[in-house]
């Protein structure tokens, strides 16, 4: 899955980014104040999405 896709989900769904780090980016969803990194590579697994989205409290993509 490409990260802008899952970044624009997360921000659909409230997220947001709290801050870039050197190789990941942590956002937050202040729904629920959980806090979860995404890395910063062009192409994100989709087992990873699904666990970032699932750490974050949001819908999983797709579903």
């Amino acid at each position: 899955m490409k990260r802008e896709a899952l970044l624009r989900h997360l921000r659909r769904c409230g997220c947001y980014l709290k801050r870039e780090g050197r190789s990941h980016s942590l956002w937050t969803n202040p729904g629920t104040g959980k806090v979860e990194a995404v890395p910063r590579h062009v192409e994100i697994p989709n087992l990873l999405a699904r666990k970032i989205c699932r750490e974050l409290g949001v819908p999983e993509l797709g579903t």
